[in-house]
């Protein structure tokens, strides 16, 4: 017991090493929770940035799925885009070379309306004629002795244009033209040579034949050139009292019509014979504001009847072509003449010839036969 007290007692120094090894063992046991705690408080932040980790994934995957799907409706949308593109320059295209086609065919027709325009056309200077009005017998009308009537009948001679190099030959008979056709080229004797011709059918430009129907009135006359200097009533009165006069070629005037925007007008004598002595002068003198010359013509109708258009070709007559100029225009006439006179060149007796040179052109006009006409 002794020894065991003695132990238990021990030393100071061995207390003082036992106090300090306790206190140690609690620093190292505060430690130790200090550190469990740390550790337990990672684990929790662990946890919970593992949490915060899988619902980002989360948002992440269905961020991706959301891009892939915008993606998709996108590539769509654009394809669809691009076919609607596609399709719309396409039919564009279509449309555009639509109209370079109508646009074409709209030349052509406008090209052919003008040559048929040009073809139809009548350019001709009527000479002044005497003119004999004959006809059947009518019972007169009312109006029949206030107008003058006149039917003039307009045809046109058939033509065709000669180019230079080509000849016209009209035969007494037809069977002629038939004959020498019938041969591709005819070899022609001029002087010391000889020339190729080649006979060919003539088809004439189209002519036309009409009637004109002219009914001019003997009692009005149409007045031009009239300023409205007053009003429209005293403006009326005042050409009524100028055309009225007998001092200037006037008469009693039973209906006058004036337009003051135009500065035209109608006079209606009550006599018939004054309008036409007017209109052959061309000018009256009427008394407005001051005294003014006005245009005076005659009042007339018209219109076009019986239009007919014909063509065809002529039974005797041929084209002779690509004749070439080895001697002079009169001479090689001559020479073509003398060939196809000749029975033996299958020619015959000739009408009329006529031989134009290079370079010129020529119109030669035809007649019906005296044969026809007359059936």
């Amino acid at each position: 017991m002794a020894d065991i007290n003695n132990k238990m007692e021990g030393s100071p120094e061995e207390d003082g090493e036992l106090a300090q090894a306790k206190r140690e063992l609690e620093a190292w046991r505060a430690k130790v929770k200090k550190a469990d705690d740390v550790k337990s408080r990672l684990v929790l932040e662990k946890l919970t940035a593992d949490e915060v980790k899988a619902e980002a994934q989360k948002d992440m995957f269905a961020l991706k799925r959301k891009q892939d799907e915008y993606q998709r409706q996108f590539i769509e949308t654009m394809g669809g885009i691009e076919d609607e593109i596609y399709k719309l320059e396409k039919g564009n295209q279509g449309l555009m070379d639509r109209l370079k086609r109508c646009k074409a065919e709209l030349e052509s027709k406008r090209a052919e309306s003008t040559k048929l325009k040009q073809k139809f056309k009548i350019y001709a200077e009527i000479p002044d004629t005497k003119v004999k009005f004959t006809g059947q017998e009518k019972e007169e009308s009312e109006n029949s002795g206030q107008q003058i009537v006149g039917v003039f009948t307009i045809t046109q001679r058939p033509t065709v244009l000669l180019q230079g190099g080509q000849a016209l030959v009209t035969f007494e008979e037809e069977k002629v033209v038939s004959q020498i056709l019938k041969m591709a080229k005819c070899s022609v004797s001029c002087e010391k040579s000889s020339v190729d011709v080649k006979p060919k059918s003539l088809t004439l430009d189209p002519s036309v034949k009409f009637e004109v129907h002219l009914d001019v009135s003997k009692k009005e006359l149409k007045f031009s050139n009239a300023p409205p200097s007053m009003p429209d009533e005293r403006m009326r009165d005042r050409l009524e009292m100028s055309f009225s006069r007998p001092s200037r070629g006037g008469a009693e005037v039973e209906m006058i019509d004036y337009d003051k925007n135009t500065g035209t007008g109608k006079i209606t004598f009550l006599d018939t014979g004054v309008a036409e002595s007017l209109a052959l002068i061309g000018t009256y003198r009427v008394a407005l504001d001051s005294e003014v010359n006005v245009k005076v013509g005659a009042v007339y109708n018209y219109q076009l009847r019986k239009f007919q258009t014909f063509c065809g070709a002529p039974k005797r007559t041929i084209l002779l072509d690509d004749i070439e100029n080895i001697v002079y225009e009169e001479d090689l006439q001559d020479h073509l003449e003398i060939h196809f006179q000749k029975p033996s060149n299958y020619g015959g007796e000739i009408e009329s010839i006529k031989y134009i040179s290079t370079g010129k052109t020529l119109h030669a006009f035809f007649c019906e036969d005296a044969a026809e006409m007359e059936d």
